[in-house]
């Protein structure tokens, strides 16, 4: 009976390290995960981090920035509408420009339309969808 208790212990443990390395061996490999370029491999970040592009998801470097529109406030409040295109790598075609609100692929003249909340000491922006999710 000792026997028997101590294999199902030990089968119990070997399951659970098995899952573990599963998730960490997996969790490493799914950030590489995504086209590449020739230039570079593709940084994929969380949606809504500082310097993310949200039409590709892809983590800015430096000095790389969104290409985008922000239209004068209506009410004089602190809120106004704002247009966004993308980054360099998906206005060039190396990424796919998707909607973060409905998953549409983005042509070339279609937009995210957002709300961009200014703050004394960061802005916020807050996607509400694209221009066919949006029907603009």
């Amino acid at each position: 009976m000792g026997r028997l208790i101590l294999t199902f212990v030990l089968v119990i443990i070997a399951v659970a390290l098995l899952w573990f390395g599963y998730t960490l061996l997996m969790g490493k490999l799914q950030g590489n995960r995504g086209k590449t370029s020739n230039r570079r491999l593709r940084k994929i970040s969380i949606p809504g981090e500082p310097q993310t592009c949200p039409v590709c998801s892809t983590k800015l470097d430096e000095g790389e920035v969104v290409r985008s529109l922000a239209f004068p406030s209506l009410t004089g409040g602190k809120d106004r509408f704002m247009h966004i295109k993308g980054c360099i790598y998906c206005l060039n075609g190396e990424f796919d420009r998707i909607c973060p609100v409905c998953g549409h692929t983005l042509r070339d003249i279609e937009v995210l339309v957002c709300r961009l909340f200014e703050r004394p000491h960061r802005s916020h922006v807050h996607v509400l969808g694209c221009t066919y999710c949006r029907g603009v």
